[in-house]
């Protein structure tokens, strides 16, 4: 429920303050990590567009992703669950034959992003590889 309130910084001006339910949605900002022709990416992009929740893409194809960020899936899922072996870019590069350890499959993700099963989601702390509406759900809930 929204409630309107006067500001005393600003008079004359009303806010909308959130309370109950509304509030979990107003603190819920995630950042979507992909490409725009990627068909799990916009149904991620879609799932919180309908929800409202305000989201922040970040498009591979204009700026590849940094060590941190990889970093970061990587430690919570795994890097085996980062690269995706079935995606056309990890064809192509000759790659089903390799055996790195984590740190090079990330400094080649940072390369070659498309090797990547997209998108990547992250909440805060909590983040997601590849299409999975369920834990979004969760997020909203918790």
């Amino acid at each position: 429920m929204l409630v309107w309130a006067r500001t005393s910084d600003r008079p004359g001006q009303k806010v909308a303050r959130s309370r109950g339910a509304a509030s979990i949605f107003k603190a819920m900002d995630v950042q979507i990590f992909g490409v725009k022709k990627d068909a799990d990416t916009r149904k991620a992009l879609r799932f919180f567009k309908e929800r409202r929740i305000k989201v922040h893409f970040v498009d591979f194809k204009t700026r590849g992703p940094s060590k941190g960020e990889l970093r970061r899936f990587a430690d919570k899922h795994g890097v085996d669950v980062l690269i995706d072996r079935d995606a056309k870019r990890f064809q192509a590069l000759g790659l089903q034959a390799a055996y790195y350890g984590a740190d090079r499959w990330i400094e080649i993700a940072m390369d070659e992003p498309l090797i990547l099963r997209l998108p990547l989601v992250r909440r805060g702390q909590d983040v997601t590889v590849g299409y999975d509406d369920t834990e979004w759900k969760r997020w909203q809930v918790g």
